[in-house]
């Protein structure tokens, strides 16, 4: 099950980088399967990292792509055009709202993988203490 998880977070990292990059040569995208690849076989001990992980990949490539395009168009002409200063704000609009997105799903999945015996135990003795308060009140 971890290798299964290991192999679609990869392949959802590299079509990340690869539309990113705009179809980016196929050694480039190679090099980038190995190395997430990599990094999520070393780093990673359990399904959900693997997804924590992987989320934070599509963030950090969500906050990318606006800059990406912005250093694009910026090489293409010295003052861009009515249309494309439009496409490129809802690009950075999109860029933005998405990267937030994922990096916060992200977090969500590194706080719930990386919760401790200590703090379910905690948790538990609160919903405990909350009852019993509860109980005191009505009778």
């Amino acid at each position: 099950m971890m290798l299964l998880n290991l192999i679609l977070g990869t392949l959802v990292t590299s079509v990340g980088f690869w539309i990113l990059w705009n179809g980016a040569p196929e050694f480039v995208v190679a090099g980038w399967v190995l190395a997430i690849g990599g990094f999520l076989w070393w780093k990673a001990k359990s399904v959900t990292e693997v997804w924590a992980w992987t989320t934070l990949a599509l963030g950090v490539e969500s906050f990318a792509w606006p800059l990406q395009r912005m250093v694009q168009l910026k090489t293409v002409t010295e003052t861009p055009s009515h249309d494309e200063m439009g496409a490129m704000l809802s690009d950075i609009v999109l860029g933005l709202f998405f990267s937030v997105f994922w990096m916060a799903f992200a977090y969500g999945l590194f706080k719930w993988a990386w919760k401790t015996p200590v703090d379910e135990a905690v948790s538990d003795t609160m919903a405990t203490t909350t009852v019993r308060t509860d109980k005191r009140k009505k009778g």
